[in-house]
C-alpha cells in the first residue's frame, strides 16, 4: 500500500471531505461487511493489536475500507472514483 492511500484513508476516516461524507461513508460500510465475513479479519486470528485490521495486508480496516483509491489485497472488493473525485483530480494536474 502506497503512504498516499494511507493517508487517504485516514483524511476520510477523521475529516472526510463533506461533499463525499455520504459515499465514503456508505462504500466503508459495504467494504466492512466484506471484510467481516472474511477468514483473514483479525476477529477470526488471535492478535495483540485492539483493532479490527487484516492479517493478510496489516491494514486497520477503519481507515483501509474508507480509502477510495485501494483495492483489497486478495480482490475482495476494488477501488472506487466518484466523477467529482476525477474532476478534481484533472483540475488539480492543471494547477500543478
Amino acid at each position: 500500500m502506497k503512504l498516499s492511500q494511507i493517508y487517504e484513508g485516514w483524511k476520510n476516516h477523521l475529516i472526510p471531505a463533506k461533499h463525499l461524507k455520504k459515499f465514503i461513508k456508505e462504500t466503508a460500510a459495504d467494504r466492512i461487511k466484506i471484510c467481516e465475513a472474511c477468514g483473514f479479519h483479525s476477529k477470526h486470528h488471535r492478535t495483540t493489536r485492539p483493532d479490527a485490521h487484516c492479517t493478510d495486508c496489516g491494514c486497520t480496516l477503519s481507515a483501509k475500507t474508507k480509502c477510495l483509491s485501494c483495492n483489497c489485497p486478495i480482490g475482495r472488493w476494488t477501488q472506487v472514483f466518484t466523477q467529482l473525485e476525477e474532476e478534481e483530480i484533472k483540475s488539480y494536474a492543471k494547477e500543478t
